[in-house]
Parts: structure tokens; sequence; C-alpha cells
């Protein structure tokens, strides 16, 4: 996957070396409403744990063809897309993302979101892409409900956030399903 524009001022962009330090004054700037729902966040206090995360990612899509990407509105950078590791043999992946706290509410992840999906299911010829968010974030929770993404059901206390422990909502989609709603 090469920069892809969404439309004249929203293009993804293969996550490099050069974005660390953006990625991590994105994460910074926005750390107050990210760590609602990512358990990392804190966690990242240096540009070199953010230089750590791309390292891996980068290392990822060359072992795996797994894709992490950044997203970029008017040349800056809002948030972040990526798949998980790919299955292969089951020929499905899952999606994770994220955006700044001046990014939201746009359409801006929807969109990039589509393309990941449409990437997946018709390029890579998988069959099947999940999301998984916890089952009280509804902004996140709308993205694969708008594209038309089945909810498959709720695995309890998924993941252990600062508050507590969260239910996940589990999201799929199938290339035949994809395929109509395109």
């Amino acid at each position: 996957m090469f920069t892809y524009l969404l439309d004249d001022h929203i293009e993804l962009k293969p996550l490099a070396l050069q974005h660390a330090r953006p990625l991590f004054e994105l994460t910074v700037d926005s750390r107050d409403t990210l760590r609602e729902w990512l358990p990392w966040v804190d966690a990242i206090t240096d540009v070199e744990h953010t230089v750590s995360f791309v390292k891996n990612a980068i290392k990822q899509g060359a072992e795996n063809g797994a894709v992490s990407a950044g997203i970029w509105v008017h040349g800056e950078l809002a948030g972040i897309i990526s798949f998980h590791e790919i299955q292969w043999h089951n020929r499905s992946v899952s999606i994770g993302y994220w955006l700044g706290k001046h990014f939201v509410g746009q359409g801006i992840m929807t969109s990039a979101c589509r393309a990941f999906v449409d990437y997946a299911l018709m390029d890579l010829d998988l069959n099947r892409v999940e999301i998984r968010c916890a089952t009280g974030n509804h902004r996140s929770r709308a993205i694969p409900e708008r594209l038309g993404f089945v909810l498959e059901g709720i695995v309890r206390e998924a993941e252990l956030l600062p508050q507590g422990y969260v239910n996940h909502a589990i999201y799929g989609m199938l290339k035949s399903e994809w395929k109509l709603l395109r």
C-alpha cells in the first residue's frame, strides 16, 4: 500500500520513521481523551517509545504484510489505522485505529476504515475483517456500524483500562457481504 488519497484533503501514508515525532506529539496532545479507551497511552512518555512502535509496525509489515498507516488531514498527522497481524491461513485480519482529539467527529476514520476494509478484502483477497471496540466507546462502535459490519457478539471483561475492565463488541465483515455493499 502506498499513499492513498481518500479525498482532496485526507490521505493515508504507510508509517515511516520520520512520522515518529509528529505521532508522539499527537499522542501527547490527545492523551487526555485517548487514555479512556487505549491502555498503552500513559506508557508513551518519550519519543523513543513511538520510534519503537513505528519500527515494529514496519517490521510487521515486512514480515506479515500488515499495514500501519498515518492518517493525514491537510498535511497534518491526525491518527493511525492499522491491520493487526494478518492471519493468512484463515484469510482474516483485524483493524485498530485512533484519531487525535481535534479530528474526531468529521467522518475521517470512517473513510479510512472503508479504504482499509476494501484493501483487505479486495486487494489482499482476505475473507474476513474484524473490528473490536469497548462497548462504551460509542464513537468507535459507530464506525463499523456505519460501514455495515455485523455485531457478532460481546466479549466480557476483554481489556483492562485504567478505570477497570471493559467489554468488547466484536464486529465482522465478510468478503461476500462487502461485495454487496460496495
